[in-house]
């Protein structure tokens, strides 16, 4: 028989190795262990001792107090007492504040889509609103110890970089709605590719474009759109890619990679995205005066008062009222080039002969004076005097980048082409 003592050091020892072993199934490994030799054990009697600790007392202030930030939208319909309880204020001093105080005047004349943001105690209680005004400026509502006031930060503009593509299945617009684009980059864009791309008749189903664009933020909220940076448009197969260049500091426009110039000298259409109600024809049958005859222009069907853009840079030769065209706008360009736009229903202010315009200024907006069934835009293109199809006519280039500028313009645009380069093989390798 082994002695007590020996027989409690066997039994440790294989108790040390059953834990051992039994950790290897758990953890996955197999590993050494090595055992000291065993010490001696004390044989001194062990106590238990408990002793009460005393924590310090935190006195609970305004601020340790919890607050918490919530964001909503002004939506249609809204009340001040609405919006704030989906603010989760609950505080009936603040809403007198808001709803009553001139300073808080510009709360209440908030638009539909404003972004408002309160800062409230646990209770409920209000103690801080942000949001911008119509201005841009940042408004900050705060509780103070004798109640609220009013005060204004200055603007903090920002710009961002948006990319987006998109797919024509129906419209233009629709187009750039789904891809979350605003209706004025989606004019900038038509304006940018207008001389290439007839948007009232060219437009295929499976079209695409991808843009490139700036937004401004104030205060870390998008005010309004910004200037497309780069833009490529697919029409029937064929890619249109234009650049932004600033030519000098003050001016700029939009160029081909290889720096010609997107603009023609003349805009396809006078009038955004109108349907074409009457084309050009040696012989249609006319509408008011019930006979066959030559309809030497474009007739673009438009609610009364759109507006009506020049063409292209020239002078006002005539302005007022002429025949069939009623209230007629004639302008010279370029010494042989003349554009007519009648049946308007009133000038642009200050309009006059001899007066100088600039390509897309706006001189009159739609009507139906003169021989005009319904209301609609009369447009002509002539060339030495003689009427030729707007629509189909060969239209003048722009200038190209100048030689003295063309080192920077291939500088500072190629990181503008590499990103529409980037965008386009995303989405062919989606397709795929």
């Amino acid at each position: 028989m082994l002695p007590q003592n020996t027989l409690s050091q066997a039994h440790k020892m294989k108790l040390r190795w059953f834990v051992t072993l039994s950790t290897v199934p758990l953890l996955g490994v197999v590993t050494a262990f090595g055992i000291m030799p065993q010490t001696e054990f004390t044989t001194s009697a062990q106590r238990t001792i408990v002793e009460e600790i005393a924590l310090p007392v935190v006195a609970k202030t305004a601020s340790t107090a919890a607050t918490f930030w919530r964001n909503e939208r002004v939506q249609r319909g809204d009340t001040v007492a609405e919006l704030l309880r989906r603010l989760s204020v609950e505080d009936s001093a603040a809403t007198d504040y808001l709803l009553k105080n001139k300073a808080a005047e510009s709360f209440r004349q908030l638009g539909v889509g404003k972004e408002v943001q309160s800062e409230i105690a646990a209770d409920g209680s209000l103690l801080a609103l942000r949001y911008l005004n119509s201005n841009g400026n940042q408004i900050v509502i705060e509780k103070t110890a004798s109640g609220y006031i009013t005060s204004s930060l200055p603007v903090q503009l920002e710009q961002r970089v948006f990319l987006r593509t998109g797919e024509i299945k129906s419209s233009l617009y629709a187009a750039t709605d789904a891809a979350g684009l605003s209706d004025p980059v989606a004019n900038q864009m038509a304006e940018i590719f207008g001389g290439d791309i007839d948007f009232h008749r060219d437009l295929r189903k499976g079209d695409k474009f991808t843009v490139v664009y700036e937004m401004t933020y104030s205060n870390g909220e998008a005010v309004r759109s910004g200037r497309i940076l780069a833009a490529e448009f697919i029409n029937q197969g064929h890619a249109y890619r234009a650049v932004y260049f600033q030519t000098s500091p003050t001016t700029g426009d939009y160029y081909t990679p290889d720096g010609k110039s997107m603009h023609k000298a003349f805009l396809r259409s006078p009038i955004e995205f109108s349907r074409i109600s009457s084309g050009f024809s040696s012989s249609r049958f006319h509408p008011v005066l019930n006979k066959w005859r030559a309809h030497k222009g474009v007739d673009y069907a438009a609610p009364i008062g759109t507006k009506v853009k020049v063409t292209s840079d020239g002078m006002v030769a005539f302005v007022g009222k002429q025949g069939g065209y009623g209230n007629v706008i004639m302008v010279n360009h370029q010494g042989r080039y003349t554009t007519v736009y009648g049946h308007l229903s009133r000038f642009a202010p200050g309009i006059h002969r001899g007066q100088r315009v600039s390509q897309g200024e706006i001189i009159g907006n739609v009507g139906m004076t003169g021989l005009a069934s319904g209301p609609h835009l009369h447009y002509e293109f002539k060339i030495d005097g003689t009427q030729r199809d707007p629509l189909r006519v060969a239209l003048p280039d722009a200038a190209p980048i100048s030689a003295a500028q063309k080192t920077a313009f291939l500088d500072s645009t190629r990181e503008l082409n590499e990103r529409l380069a980037m965008l386009r093989n995303a989405r062919l390798a989606k397709l795929d």
